[in-house]
This record gives structure tokens, C-alpha cells and sequence, in this order.
């Protein structure tokens, strides 16, 4: 028995020490990236990381940022192939000339409800669309997507994100860290976090994991002749709206797991900070330094957002008849205990 014992301590302590000498490794990885690239060519006058989204009740969640008119045309027209990233994905042209990314995999749900409640809640997200099924001409001698078009060309549960024109955007090297940015301490910013974990997105990569890709960016719109701002912002939502936790145990979509965690999504008071049961990449960065006047200040407008307008954001995301009435229930419950604490 003794030997036994021995045996799975040192098993238990060689992966303990395997995962943290492959964390420390990609951490040095990162660092040197960060340390040799060029400083960060920002020509904005201004830096903005939340924008008053307005009367929330009015906005329509299932058109989402892009709104109706701004919804991929087809016919498609292949462009070219992506090989980095996690998932397959390809770039295509519609009908009105405009340029999409579009993604399959188990991410493309999660990123297009992500988007649209984050949006919402007044923060900068790309366009993003749901399309069930369609067609992309040309697509042919594919790699990675050759899985999710087929030999007619056709494709079914996509996600478009839409490549704006005349946007200069930083990535990787040049995007934000949680813990250095113009906004660090703002009532802005820790609404983010707030968000992050209404979400449940547990894939809080920054700068400082740029050897495994960062999910910040920065994006410089043109707001006058001459003059740009520069929008901070969350590129990849797709590790949302699942279960929060540790490499083995978190997911995304996932509609009954997310929904099992709403119970312990506020988990009280930490001396003057609000206590949360979120767990994700950078748990400490997203949970920790949230005040009620934080939770106060974002739910001066989240709070009024609908049921049916998270229904109908769910559903364009294609969402399941079960799907929308779980996500809409457990989301709108999550809003119910912030706005308990911001009354305290």
C-alpha cells in the first residue's frame, strides 16, 4: 500500500511539474515576443474601451451590432484559406464586396451570442453573424476547411466576422494587457471583467500570452478627416458561455452546464470586493478588485436588458428551442444576483 502511495505521489508530481514547466516555457515565449517587437504604432487622439450603447431595450440583439441590413449577402465568393488559429477558417466576398471571416467548429455559437450581449452591455466586438447554411463558389483544394464545405460547395453552421475596411488593427505583440492599459482601476474595465464572467468566457488570454495568441486587440477608426480612436476590445469569445474552470473541466456552449454555475456566480463579499466563482486563464486579473459601484454602474443599463431580447440573441445564434430557454433563464438570472449586490 505504502508503494502504491509512493507511486502516485510521484506520478501526481511529475505532471504537476510538467504543467507548469510547459506554462513557464510558453510564459518566456511570450515574454521575448512582447520584448523584441516594435513599440505599438497608435496614431489615435483618443482611447476608448466602452461606448454608451443607449436605451438598451431598444436594441435588437438577434441583428446584433451589425444590425439587419449589415448581414452577409450571398452568393459567397471564395477568397482564400486560414491555416493558424484553433479552428477552420476561410475568408470569403458577398454580394455588396464586403470581406468575412468565417469559422465552423464548437466555438462559432458561443462567439455569436457572446458578441451581440457584450455589445449590449456598450463594450467594442466585431460583427459577427450566425449563418445556418449557404453556399461559397470557388472553395476548392482546401486544407483544414475541407471538412466543413463540401464537393457542392455548400456548408452549413458558420460564423461570418466581418473584416472592416479602413480600420488599422493591432494584434498579438501589439494588443492589451488586463493588468496594463489606459483603464486600469476604471469603473470601464472592471465592467468588462463583470461581463467576462456573465459570460462565463474563461479564455482571458492577453499580451502576455501571445505565444498562444492573445484575445485583445486594439482597433483605430477613422472618427474625422485625419483623426482616429483607438477601441480596446475582446477578439474571441469563444470560450463562452460553458463551464468556467481549469483545463479539464471547462467548455463553452454548453447551455445546462452554464446554467449549473449560476448558483455560485456571486459568491458573496471579500472585505470591500465582490466575491466571484469564476475560474479561467486569468482568474486573479478577471475576478479580483470588483466593487458594488462597479456592478452598480453597469447595471444602470444591463439590468433593463429583456428576456426576449436574450431569446432572440440566442436563437440568431443558433440556439435550440432548449438552448434558448436555458441560456435566457440562467443569463437573466446572473443579471438578477448583480443587481442584488448593486442594491446592497
Amino acid at each position: 500500500m505504502d508503494d502504491l502511495l509512493e507511486v502516485v505521489l510521484w506520478v501526481a508530481f511529475g505532471l504537476a511539474g510538467g504543467f507548469f514547466g510547459i506554462f513557464g516555457f510558453w510564459r518566456l515565449r511570450s515574454m521575448l515576443k512582447v520584448w523584441r517587437a516594435p513599440d505599438r504604432p497608435l496614431h489615435s487622439v483618443q482611447a476608448l474601451i466602452w461606448r454608451d450603447p443607449g436605451d438598451i431595450t431598444s436594441l435588437d440583439l438577434a441583428a446584433g451590432p451589425g444590425g439587419s441590413d449589415g448581414a452577409p449577402r450571398p452568393p459567397f465568393t471564395f477568397v482564400q484559406e486560414h491555416l493558424s488559429g484553433s479552428q477552420p477558417c476561410v475568408s470569403v466576398s458577398d454580394a455588396r464586396g464586403a470581406t468575412w471571416r468565417v469559422k465552423w467548429g464548437h466555438e462559432v455559437n458561443a462567439e455569436a451570442l457572446a458578441t451581440r450581449l457584450a455589445w449590449a452591455a456598450g463594450y467594442f466586438v466585431e460583427t459577427t453573424y450566425f449563418v445556418r447554411s449557404g453556399r461559397i463558389e470557388g472553395a476548392s483544394t482546401l486544407q483544414r476547411a475541407a471538412g466543413c464545405i463540401g464537393d457542392d460547395c455548400r456548408f452549413a453552421d458558420a460564423r461570418f466576422e466581418l473584416d472592416e475596411d479602413n480600420v488599422v488593427k493591432h494584434f498579438d505583440e501589439h494588443s492589451w494587457a488586463w493588468n496594463d492599459n489606459p483603464f486600469v482601476g476604471s469603473r470601464e474595465l472592471n465592467g468588462l471583467k463583470i461581463v467576462m464572467m456573465w459570460l462565463s468566457n474563461w479564455d482571458a488570454k492577453d499580451v502576455r500570452d501571445v505565444a498562444r495568441g492573445s484575445n485583445t486587440a486594439i482597433f483605430e477608426h477613422a472618427v474625422r478627416t485625419g483623426l482616429r480612436e483607438a477601441r480596446y476590445l475582446i477578439i474571441d469569445w469563444g470560450g463562452a458561455l460553458g463551464r468556467w474552470g481549469s483545463i479539464i473541466s471547462r467548455g463553452r456552449w454548453d447551455c445546462h452546464a452554464f446554467a449549473a454555475e449560476t448558483e455560485s456566480f456571486v459568491t458573496g463579499w471579500n472585505g470591500d470586493e465582490i466575491g466571484f466563482g469564476y475560474t479561467g486563464q486569468r482568474t486573479a486579473d478577471i475576478a479580483n478588485g470588483i466593487h458594488a459601484d462597479d456592478v452598480a454602474w453597469l447595471m444602470r443599463r444591463l439590468s433593463r436588458l429583456e428576456k426576449r431580447q436574450i431569446a432572440a440573441a440566442v436563437r440568431a445564434s443558433g440556439g435550440t428551442d432548449e438552448e434558448v430557454e436555458v441560456f435566457t433563464d440562467a443569463l437573466r438570472a446572473r443579471l438578477d444576483r448583480l443587481i442584488a449586490v448593486a442594491q446592497r
